[in-house]
């Protein structure tokens, strides 16, 4: 007999929790500090909505016409959940994203900013983001120098709708050592901007940081959201014809 999809998605939601629980005990975290954002991304509505009923309240999505689809889904449903918009914010599309996102982690660039910035004039909306660093030097990755960092950092907080919650970051795919070790500078990065800028220890909670194959290198390095898609969904079906979106709106 087929198992439905909200009991496989809830048997995989158990373990991988189960997982979060050992990588954070070993690292002396408190497991109330992690969070997960289920990355639905490619996949069809209907298995958001399974997602949901196994328990997941927090997703992601990559494209901002995917995420305001299935937000619409949901919200016609009733279902009322957190979306995280975690793909690279292209500023003609921030009428999509701004909307529905609680949290937008790729932005990279002060114009996005000041973009996302007049958008929450217009409607009297804070809007919450992370700031993408790009922790590996490949130029195919999107997000900010590790150098040209803090002078971002200084614009955006004078920008008076965007609230900046901490940083983000996708490493480059390679060795353990070499993926803790990008981890760990975007933690240093944060702890420096906290000193910078910070008038507590607890401004820029947030290291956005490991996704399926690595979370538990990230948690041990001090990730507070984990992106993870594929030890939830499983492999992302293939693109139909109709969905296609800009290599612009991609991140790697």
């Amino acid at each position: 007999m087929q198992v439905s999809p909200s009991i496989e998605i809830r048997r995989r939601w158990e373990a991988v929790w189960e997982q979060v629980r050992q990588h954070a005990a070993r690292a002396g975290r408190n497991l109330a500090d992690i969070r997960i954002v289920a990355v639905s991304k490619g996949h069809p509505p209907d298995i958001v909505e399974a997602a949901f009923h196994a328990g997941i309240r927090c997703f992601g999505e990559n494209y901002a016409q995917e995420l305001r689809a299935k937000a619409d889904y949901l919200r016609q449903r009733g279902y009322e959940v957190e979306w995280h918009f975690i793909g690279h914010v292209q500023t003609n599309k921030i009428k999509l994203i701004a909307p529905v996102a609680a949290l937008i982690h790729g932005v990279d660039a002060l114009h996005t900013a000041e973009a996302l910035n007049r958008w929450g004039e217009r409607h009297g909306r804070m809007l919450s983001i992370l700031l993408q660093v790009n922790t590996s030097g490949e130029a195919s990755k999107h997000g900010c120098a590790p150098e040209a960092l803090f002078a971002l950092a200084e614009a955006v907080l004078r920008l008076p709708f965007l609230r900046l919650e901490g940083l983000m970051t996708i490493p480059a795919p390679a060795a353990a050592e070499r993926v803790r070790a990008e981890f760990r500078l975007l933690r240093h990065l944060r702890d420096e901007l906290r000193r910078q800028y910070g008038s507590s220890p607890l401004d820029f909670p947030h290291l956005s940081m490991g996704m399926s194959a690595d979370y538990g290198i990230a948690i041990e390095e001090g990730a507070t959201l984990l992106r993870i898609g594929t030890a939830l969904f499983g492999e992302r079906p293939p693109k139909q014809a109709h969905h296609v979106h800009s290599h612009q709106e991609q991140n790697p």
